[in-house]
């Protein structure tokens, strides 16, 4: 696994990122991960303020020389996106990987600095255009991601774009043992972004019930939601998900359809969505909606960071 693509391009012992998780990803888990031969990356918008990402970003430099990642969503939802991309370039991370959007200013701004650039893609389509704006490496989406999830299964979509594109791809969701990357390895994949089986650690701030609901759960029970963010979202389907439903109601699908109101509508749709999650990661209700993958299947306890990277090496 040292060889492949991603472990070179990162200077990492095994080609792994701890992928960005929406309120999941922290300093603490991020720093673990580069103390035992893998990468991290956070959400820009875990941190609650411009400033705060900063020294968020000097204090993880101070405490590691691992490569350190930031996520960065890149449509009209994410109205500090700018921002954001400045303070992360002038403090020097190592690689972005980008999200929902076009990355052509991720990607010109991080260049002439020599950050990678790694752009989220679920289809052959835009993997071409991510290549041709100049991508150092594309993350395959399958449809065994938590959160906002591909359509296409995992070794499909990571043949398909590699007779498309000349730049590594690296794959995310359905991973959560060794015998699973060894099989995505096959198909071609040059890298991994996991994320789920990372809720239940310990450096993870989440509530105690957040990761025991990815404990107790499995993958049958890992549904698609439209009503958070206004694009599908795996969650668990904890009775209060099948109490709501999983589709957006007749007004909501008729406002999101209109020319003039649907950017304000998804905007407001996303930022009362990550409200909801924000709420439900750290406390929890009988109204607690919880984010996951299928990789939850593999989760048995809760454990350190250094100890679900060794069970997906060994």
């Amino acid at each position: 696994m040292e060889k492949l693509a991603l472990s070179k391009i990162l200077n990492i012992e095994h080609p792994i990122i701890i992928a960005p998780m929406f309120l999941v990803s922290n300093e603490d888990m991020i720093l673990a991960g580069t103390e035992n031969g893998v990468a991290g990356a956070i959400p820009a918008l875990n941190y609650r303020s411009t400033e705060l990402l900063r020294e968020g970003l000097r204090r993880m430099k101070a405490k590691t020389k691992g490569p350190i990642g930031i996520n960065l969503i890149v449509n009209a939802s994410n109205i500090y996106m700018e921002e954001q991309l400045k303070i992360c370039v002038e403090e020097g991370v190592d690689f972005f990987i980008t999200s929902l959007g076009s990355p052509k200013k991720v990607i010109d701004a991080s260049k002439e600095k020599g950050i990678k650039v790694f752009c989220d893609v679920t289809d052959i389509a835009y993997a071409k255009k991510v290549e041709d704006l100049g991508a150092d490496a594309v993350i395959a989406v399958n449809n065994q991601a938590g959160g906002h999830a591909g359509k296409i299964d995992p070794k499909k979509l990571i043949k398909s774009i590699k007779e498309a594109i000349s730049i590594p791809v690296i794959s995310a969701g359905g991973v959560g043992t060794k015998k699973e990357m060894d099989e995505l390895i096959a198909a071609g994949a040059d890298g991994f972004s996991i994320g789920s089986i990372f809720i239940a650690s310990t450096e993870a701030g989440v509530s105690e019930e957040y990761k025991q609901a990815c404990v107790e759960y499995g993958a049958k029970d890992i549904v698609m939601t439209s009503k958070l963010s206004g694009t599908p979202c795996t969650v668990i389907n904890t009775p209060y998900v099948k109490e709501i439903g999983t589709e957006q109601s007749k007004l909501e699908r008729f406002l999101n359809r209109n020319k003039r109101l649907k950017k304000w509508v998804k905007a407001m749709t996303f930022y009362r969505g990550m409200k909801s999650l924000e709420k439900a990661a750290f406390s929890a209700t009988y109204k607690s909606v919880w984010c996951a993958g299928p990789s939850i299947e593999h989760v048995k306890s809760v454990r350190p960071v250094k100890e679900i990277i060794e069970n997906l090496v060994k």
